[in-house]
């Protein structure tokens, strides 16, 4: 798998409740639509280990097969609407992309030694 994943924050005016039911709510469903799309995981961030991790308010991860599936993913009217559909709502975010490795599958937790 080929994963985007985007570390965000809220606006500085919204409450991270108001964030967070944006942010699966009519936010979700315009990402929903993205072709491609393989796989999405939501973490609504609730502590931060510590003071350095503070202020973020959700953790993405889309999975798409390749980096070239992901391209063409970002290259659709789907993604733009997306995007458009955050606007210039001036909350902060952080993007990565990657290939993936999986080291533990789910259910291998007290398979093999793990």
């Amino acid at each position: 798998m080929y994963d985007l994943i985007i570390v965000s924050s809220k606006p500085p005016e919204w409450t991270h409740e108001e964030f967070i039911e944006w942010w699966r709510g009519p936010h979700a469903e315009a990402t929903l639509k993205i072709p491609g799309l393989r796989s999405w995981r939501q973490i609504e961030i609730d502590r931060a280990l510590d003071k350095r991790s503070q202020d973020w308010d959700g953790v993405s991860m889309l999975s798409f097969d390749s980096s070239e599936a992901a391209d063409a993913a970002f290259a659709s009217e789907e993604w733009k609407d997306a995007v458009a559909q955050v606007g210039d709502m001036r909350g902060r975010r952080l993007a990565f992309l990657g290939e993936e490795i999986v080291r533990v599958p789910e259910n291998a937790v007290g398979k093999a030694g793990l």
